[in-house]
């Protein structure tokens, strides 16, 4: 139903920046970023509701800024003073939900995108 598409990611140094994007083929209520290192995890960055209420992990905690443009279905992370640790595929997630006789929740995940943090 909802397909997105992700960009932004790529090779930076220690303490550098970078921007991340995600674009809804359709109106979500809320959206975040998810990295995933090799063996680990899935586990939240940040995200946004479509109420511009937002989440951050601790990991990222001042580090991250998440916004959104409703009327382009548009999320976007902006990460600053990039650590090692940093080093990621990142995921966008998108959440619908549909009322009627049940609610039912859906999600979406994006292809993901490679953040690379060299000292």
């Amino acid at each position: 139903q909802v397909q997105l598409v992700e960009s932004g990611g790529g090779l930076v140094q220690a303490g550098g920046s970078l921007r991340l994007s995600c674009t809804a083929s359709g109106s979500t209520f809320s959206m975040g970023w998810y990295s995933q290192a090799p063996g680990k995890q899935r586990e939240l960055g940040a995200r946004i509701s479509c109420g511009g209420r937002t989440t951050d992990a601790d990991s990222v905690k001042g580090r991250v800024i998440i916004s959104r443009d409703n009327a382009k279905n548009t999320v976007y992370m902006q990460m600053n003073r990039l650590k090692l640790e940093d080093t990621a595929v990142y995921y966008c997630n998108a959440r619908t939900i549909l009322v009627g006789i049940r609610l039912r929740e859906y999600d979406y995940w994006g292809q993901g995108t490679q953040v690379t943090v060299s000292s």
